[in-house]
């Protein structure tokens, strides 16, 4: 049972608290061990489990099938370009000196351990430590390389909408629910961080309706409760803040974060069920608004397109195995990721380098 829905039967309110730690273990401009990063790590679980949360939830990265070489930054962070960023938080990382010893600290602690797998490598780095369920960012549900592998494990997998168009969840969700995973769709709008104005909650509902065998949740970006409190009077049901203990720390999420103060403020105004009081009205807006993911300035940079993971001679038929989605979208000319259906089982035209896009031409 997913760690959501065993909560929905263990409280009366059936609330489930992401504290969504992501790379915030990281501080400072300086480089430090992976012994320091590992202790920042476990202080902010430690802070998580005090402020009330059920689970914790990291940021997962492989470098080879992620991102290109390629300078390029995203307009949320412009303290390192987006290869280096990566590149760092992978070398903070290694799986026996920070994974697992992690992960054997949420257990003892008994909070749910999970991480968001930035690609397929990163998945199979986490599967080695027994995760019960997934994530997938926003601008990854639609990597087919990264859903496919996801789907396989059977594990239940939690996704956010901050950068599709309604028409394109919709057909994630039934990409992913038609293979037989279990799903949790967190409405989620990707700026960093989030003005409350900016939320149409209305979309909550709206995803309730059109989906009543999904767990529907917000991933809220925003520095208040405000929202928050309508998401959950709407029926929001997984609540997902991101957690650091000071917003000015150097680093791309500390400024969209809730301190563990106010995160334990969050959680006691829910238990309480002081939210069913609010007024949600200024975040309402309408049922059948656009998604903002549709247009999203993040989306150029998050986005994957098709490359080759290996060298391929010319005749090969096309394996799933020989193909990464790579990060930005918008400097590889290369097939989207969620077309990845178009490219298995085709035969190379010409051969092909690691790390080339594929396009329609690549294949006979």
């Amino acid at each position: 049972m997913a760690g959501w829905r065993k909560h929905n039967t263990d409280t009366s309110d059936g609330i489930f608290f992401i504290a969504e730690i992501g790379k915030n273990f990281i501080q400072t401009e300086e480089h430090k061990s992976v012994d320091e990063y590992l202790e920042n790590a476990k202080k902010l679980v430690a802070a998580a489990k005090e402020s009330g949360a059920d689970a914790v939830k990291f940021q997962t990265h492989v470098l080879e099938d992620e991102v290109m070489n390629i300078d390029f930054t995203s307009p949320h962070f412009n303290g390192s370009d987006r290869f280096n960023w990566v590149k760092r938080n992978e070398e903070a990382t290694p799986l026996d000196e920070f994974w697992i010893p992690l992960k054997r600290y949420c257990d003892e602690l008994g909070l749910s351990f999970f991480s968001t797998p930035m690609s397929r490598k990163a998945a199979e780095r986490l599967t080695l430590l027994g995760v019960d369920f997934w994530k997938v960012g926003s601008g990854d549900v639609q990597d087919h390389v990264l859903l496919n592998y996801l789907i396989d494990t059977k594990k239940p997998i939690i996704i956010s909408t901050g950068m599709v168009s309604l028409q394109e969840l919709d057909e994630v969700v039934r990409y992913i629910t038609s293979r037989g995973s279990e799903l949790a769709v967190l409405y989620c709008v990707s700026q960093y961080p989030c003005p409350p104005e900016l939320f149409n909650l209305a979309t909550i509902e709206r995803l309730i309706e059109q989906y009543p065998s999904v767990t529907v949740g917000f991933s809220d970006h925003s520095i208040t409760h405000e929202a928050v409190k309508g998401a959950l009077k709407l029926g929001a049901k997984i609540i997902e803040k991101h957690f650091s203990f000071d917003r000015a720390l150097w680093g791309s999420d500390h400024k969209a974060s809730l301190t563990p103060e106010e995160f334990k403020e969050m959680v006691t105004l829910t238990r309480t069920g002081q939210y069913h009081d609010s007024d949600h009205s200024l975040f309402y807006g309408l049922k059948g608004k656009e998604l903002e993911g549709a247009e999203n300035q993040f989306r150029p940079y998050f986005n994957k397109a098709l490359v080759a993971g290996l060298d391929i001679e010319k005749g090969t038929v096309i394996t799933e195995d020989m193909v990464y989605a790579m990060r930005p979208v918008q400097l590889i000319d290369g097939l989207p990721s969620n077309t990845l259906h178009e490219v298995i089982g085709k035969k190379s035209k010409r051969s092909i380098k690691k790390m080339d896009p594929l396009t329609k031409e690549s294949f006979e």
